[in-house]
């Protein structure tokens, strides 16, 4: 009996265990799970993919459009997810800051930015047509109710404060941090209320409403004066806003 008689030969089934396919497609698997789970370019690539998908299936896009589409995604994921691996191997070998890894950095970062851009071109061409008319009529339906813009203006304020919030790095929208939150909402919700009646019994009622509100938040040690009033600054300079552009 020769050697190679004697080597064993990979058992039936063998393909299951370690270093075998399935083994593969787990870690595969795996290394896209812990891409999602750490990596915060990887979940926003992902959350628009959702968004997306989504809009092609309601907007009835065809099938050659479709195609394109998966392809562009699948490039922007693709390079996100190198340029991720590239930055790990490069942290695992360079202990110390080195030029050379910084050039590999942002050349894998430029990549994954070609990439996206290259997305938004292809979503504009595919999507633009047919948004288009949807986009308009809400333009003018808007214009046209002084109550959507009300909702639209604290929507907006409601996005500035998080925004704010999370730039400075200090509370959440509900507690604590610049701008105040609340006094945002209740000093902007005035505003449109103002606008909205023209009285001036009902501007001075919502007024008072909003500096209690603020008052109480001060009075408990949530805010200072400064975050209230510049809660107060944003809520009513985007509610005027809003309605000067749509009104």
């Amino acid at each position: 009996m020769t050697a190679a008689d004697k080597k064993p030969r990979p058992k039936k089934g063998s393909f299951l265990r370690e270093g075998g396919l399935a083994r593969s497609f787990n870690s595969a698997l795996e290394g896209i799970v812990y891409a999602l789970r750490t990596q915060r370019n990887v979940k926003i690539h992902f959350a628009v993919t959702a968004l997306v998908l989504f809009a092609s299936v309601w907007l009835s896009i065809t099938k050659v459009e479709l195609i394109l589409l998966l392809i562009t995604i699948a490039l922007v994921l693709i390079t996100e997810m190198v340029n991720s691996s590239l930055e790990v191997i490069l942290d695992l070998a360079v202990e110390r800051y080195h030029p050379l890894a910084r050039i590999a950095k942002d050349v894998a970062a430029g990549a994954v930015l070609f990439a996206a851009l290259n997305a938004v071109l292809v979503g504009y061409l595919i999507f633009f047509d047919a948004l288009k008319g949807p986009i308009v009529t809400t333009i003018v339906n808007v214009r046209r109710a002084p109550s959507h813009v009300a909702l639209t203006s604290l929507g907006l304020t409601i996005l500035l404060v998080i925004i704010l919030k999370a730039v400075t790095g200090r509370g959440t929208f509900l507690r604590g941090g610049l701008p105040s939150g609340h006094a945002a909402a209740a000093f902007g919700l005035s505003a449109a209320a103002s606008w909205l009646t023209r009285d001036p019994l009902v501007a001075v009622i919502t007024l008072l409403l909003a500096l209690t509100i603020v008052i109480s938040r001060i009075r408990l040690g949530i805010h200072s004066i400064l975050e209230v009033a510049a809660g107060a600054f944003l809520g009513v300079s985007v509610t005027a806003f809003c309605f000067w552009i749509f009104t």
